[in-house]
């Protein structure tokens, strides 16, 4: 029979377990860890009956309280239906100049109007809508189709040279690849378009640009208009401002004129709900004011 050994420091006894010279004690379980494990389990005990717990074939015990979170996501997502109707009710029925005017709105229109653009159109115009060659600047007041509510939300439905059976239909010719203007011509022209948003450069001979000023009256004027600022009505540019899509140096313009452009928005409707195009359009004209 083996003899108890207790430690002469704590008066434990030992367990008989002993390396290089430490023996273990055989220490008792704090009562604390008694105490939590009660209370462990009484609380199991009481979510068991209270909660849906225990599943039971194809159902499950619902306990007590009678909650399900499928109810509550369901609740939910009411709740959240009935929020969204306030706010899109009074998009869809209020003008734009209201919910431009109304800051609660418009903090809306900027929180849903954000993913909405960044997923629609930001692969070509960027996602701070500053656009980038050959896709133009939305942040800018210069808008080919006209920058009033109507007609952005009009340009959103229809597209751009798009398959819509009212889409805008613009193209700039290919006044040299296509033999219209010889190649002298239309360096002269290309210069006098650039004079016109480079009123003061000084690299530019006074002959060239009065020469181009008579190639681009025969030309292309009707289109511009006589002074240059475009027409809305067929999707051509203002070229006296600064604002350009392809670039607005001597050089670009020059490959503008000697081969033509021809831009492309796909139409929207069909795609997008009215809801949406008219969110994406305040959220434009949003971001217009931004604009330095």
């Amino acid at each position: 029979m083996a003899v108890e050994e207790r430690d002469s420091h704590t008066g434990y006894l030992t367990t008989g377990h002993e390396w290089n010279g430490i023996k273990e004690l055989n220490t008792p379980v704090p009562r604390a860890v008694y105490f939590f494990l009660i209370i462990a389990f009484l609380f199991s005990v009481g979510y068991w009956i209270l909660m849906p717990a225990w599943p039971l074939g194809v159902t499950y015990t619902k306990g007590l309280l009678g909650i399900d979170q499928r109810n509550i996501v369901a609740d939910s997502l009411k709740q959240a239906a009935t929020d969204r109707s306030v706010w899109t009710s009074k998009i869809q029925t209020e003008g734009y100049a209201t919910l431009l005017a109304d800051p609660k709105m418009m903090a809306i229109v900027r929180e849903v109007g954000r993913p909405l653009f960044g997923d629609n159109c930001a692969a070509c115009h960027g996602r701070d809508a500053k656009g980038g060659p050959g896709f133009p600047n939305l942040t800018t007041s210069s808008w080919l189709w006209g920058g009033k509510p109507d007609d952005v939300f009009n340009t959103i439905r229809v597209g751009i040279n798009a398959a819509h059976k009212d889409t805008h239909v613009s193209q700039m010719p290919a006044f040299g690849r296509d033999a219209m203007l010889p190649r002298g011509d239309v360096l002269k022209a290309a210069t006098f378009v650039y004079s016109l948003s480079n009123p003061g450069a000084k690299n530019l001979d006074p002959a060239t640009v009065a020469a181009g000023k008579k190639i681009f009256a025969d030309n292309c004027a009707s289109c511009h208009g006589d002074n240059a600022k475009g027409n809305v009505e067929l999707g051509a540019p203002d070229l006296t401002d600064k604002f350009w899509i392809y670039g607005g140096s001597l050089d670009s313009i020059d490959t503008t004129v000697w081969g033509g452009r021809q831009g492309h928005m796909p139409s929207w409707e069909g795609r997008l709900s009215e809801l949406d195009r008219k969110i994406l359009t305040l959220y434009l004209l949003d971001k217009r004011t931004e604009a330095p």
